[in-house]
């Protein structure tokens, strides 16, 4: 349980309106009970904003005692340690800790890593450029990473089985780029997965509170 003092923060999330990644920040908040605002940024990032943060990267928290932080699996991991315990981090099963922890950096280390390069090339690109040689081996990339998610989550409801985690909530925001902003099929499985995930009351709202 949250000590008194936590209670009354509230978390400042800074997110491109839509922006998927600050969009799973505010799904954790919310499967927590954490208080947030959302502070929509422009796109391309205005000096005012890069003042706060110099890359100009989206998302970036904000919170008490002068905390600032980029990086969304690092503001998963900060909110986790600093507001929990929480069952979405299970640190008290050493196994089930280490499997948690691995799909939530995957999530971005692994599946995502190309995913920018995909959306530049695919929205930005001239004709010819679309599908050169590096957006082909990415996307093959991606694709054998998204079999691995399959295999992850094999017949279990969650990637950590009966246990809903961060795991979830990470994996599933990247899918949900690959899915939506590139127009890519996914597997049954994950399709499945995205839906009953997507019918969580926390992923609702936090979905209409990073919408414009």
């Amino acid at each position: 349980m949250m000590s008194p003092a936590k209670e009354t923060r509230v978390i400042k999330i800074y997110n491109f309106e839509r922006g998927a990644r600050g969009m799973r920040v505010a799904w954790q908040c919310e499967e927590m009970g954490l208080p947030y605002e959302v502070e929509k940024v422009s796109f391309p990032t205005s000096e005012a904003y890069r003042a706060r943060h110099s890359l100009g990267t989206v998302p970036f928290l904000e919170d008490e005692g002068g905390v600032a932080l980029a990086e969304s699996i690092a503001i998963m991991l900060y909110l986790a340690r600093t507001y929990g315990p929480t069952p979405l981090l299970p640190d008290e099963d050493a196994p089930l800790l280490a499997r948690v922890l691995h799909l939530t950096v995957f999530s971005e280390a692994t599946l995502g890593a190309g995913l920018n390069t995909l959306m530049a090339a695919h929205f930005a690109a001239p004709e010819t450029d679309k599908r050169n040689w590096s957006v082909r081996v990415q996307e093959k990339r991606t694709e054998e990473a998204i079999q691995y998610v399959v295999q992850q989550l094999g017949d279990g409801p969650y990637l950590a089985g009966a246990r809903f985690s961060l795991a979830d909530i990470a994996v599933s925001t990247t899918l949900g780029l690959w899915r939506g902003a590139l127009g890519k099929t996914l597997p049954d499985p994950l399709a499945a997965y995205q839906e009953r995930l997507a019918a969580r009351p926390a992923h609702q709202r936090a979905s209409k509170a990073t919408r414009g």
